[in-house]
């Protein structure tokens, strides 16, 4: 069935207050609808995830400029680790947000059962930080999505589809796009080797995988992202810090206010750092490309095609990935 998209639908406004739409069991399969309407408009997909720590520790003395070391290290956790939240902001090429014609703008944020809180490996700081921040453990437990029908959801509504270019966009994000790999691929171990994990995440995103962490470095600012978005005059104005939602919002912002400040052209100026990603920089990653020299910004016709389609979304299957 293909939808055509109102005027109304997309409009925007930046004025508006946002509203994080929080997604559980019971509205998923709305809210995945009502994103995969509006997605061709808002094609920059801001994700952040929240997950229960570290349980495997990295020597500080051997993560810089150690890829290999630092992927070795990130697969573990990722491997061994639940997600707890993944945020979720969609936002045209200006940073405007979709309101489906309301008088406020939105955002996602995806809560999910795998955690189990009682038994699930966890680092303890990490969960005493997650709950003075407003996460409810039992709840997600009780009425949480599960990753393995949200994965399910992504490709039967195609969401995550060659025939949808999007950019996608995080902040030191190598953990948010492992542990997005890890549901995309139903919940298989990452794969063995750094190159490996790279050609699977093209795979399923394209070419257009940006870490603003890495990105930033070249316009000579460093930090996390509370002092980034600080240091540019961005201000967070829904939710709180380390909730997922809240701080994929807080990157998307700082990200165009990084380019309206120091760049006078688009995003297509930022191809050369496409799939690089904070701390698992490969130097030679263009050499594995597949979908090299294409905008990132897809021309729109106006219609969404919703029929589910037969999709093998085992890219290790597919693609025979270490």
């Amino acid at each position: 069935m293909a939808v055509a998209i109102s005027e109304e639908l997309m409009a925007t406004s930046s004025t508006k207050p946002v509203m994080v739409k929080e997604v559980w069991a019971g509205n998923l399969e709305f809210e995945l609808r009502q994103i995969r309407q509006i997605i061709p408009y808002y094609p920059v997909v801001t994700i952040d995830t929240e997950f229960p720590g570290t349980i495997y520790k990295a020597d500080r003395d051997k993560i810089s400029n150690n890829p290999s070391y630092n992927y070795a290290f990130m697969k573990a956790n990722v491997d061994e680790l639940n997600i707890i939240q993944l945020g979720l902001t969609l936002s045209d090429e200006y940073g405007n947000l979709p309101d489906f014609g309301s008088a406020c703008s939105y955002i996602w944020e995806f809560n999910f059962c795998d955690f189990d809180i009682d038994q699930d490996p966890h680092d303890q700081d990490s969960i005493e930080l997650l709950k003075r921040q407003g996460i409810n453990f039992r709840r997600n437990k009780e009425e949480g999505v599960d990753s393995m029908e949200f994965s399910r959801l992504l490709f039967e509504y195609e969401i995550v589809s060659e025939n949808l270019p999007l950019a996608w966009l995080t902040f030191h994000g190598a953990y948010d796009f492992g542990f997005l790999v890890k549901i995309l691929s139903a919940g298989q171990e990452l794969p063995s080797e750094l190159d490996c994990f790279i050609e699977e995440l093209e795979c399923y995103l394209g070419d257009w995988v940006y870490d603003m962490k890495v990105v930033s470095k070249s316009y000579n600012l460093y930090g996390g992202l509370e002092k980034m978005a600080k240091e540019l005059g961005v201000e967070r104005i829904a939710g709180k810090s380390h909730q997922a939602g809240s701080d994929s919002l807080l990157t998307m912002q700082t990200f165009m206010r990084l380019q309206e400040h120091y760049s006078s052209d688009d995003i297509s100026d930022l191809n050369e750092f496409g799939l690089l990603l904070y701390g698992l920089e490969v130097p030679n990653v263009s050499e594995f490309r597949r979908f090299d020299g294409v905008p990132p910004y897809p021309y729109h016709t106006g219609m969404i095609d919703l029929c589910p389609v037969e999709i093998n979304y085992n890219c290790n299957y597919l693609y025979g990935f270490c």
